[in-house]
């Protein structure tokens, strides 16, 4: 698994979800809109500090951006 893929993929999935832009989501955040992309784009890493930060920004619990989706239709699927 691709710990930064899944979380990218997750921020992006949940920030759409909850209508918001990169520039709203990083105002909510109090971080950059550049920040943000640079996550959904798998160009930057984040600090556990930010993980909070934007999992409380977006009202999901942190380990929602966790999971990786690809796994969880997996298991839904088992004999």
């Amino acid at each position: 698994m691709d710990i930064v893929k899944v979380f990218a993929e997750n921020l992006k999935k949940y920030r759409r979800q909850a209508g918001l832009s990169q520039e709203k989501l990083a105002d909510k955040c109090g971080m950059h809109r550049t920040y943000i992309s640079a996550i959904e784009c798998c160009r930057r890493s984040i600090a556990l500090e930010n993980v909070q930060r934007i999992a409380d920004a977006l009202n999901v619990d942190t380990y929602q951006l966790f999971i990786d989706p690809k796994k969880e239709e997996n298991s839904c699927h088992t004999p």
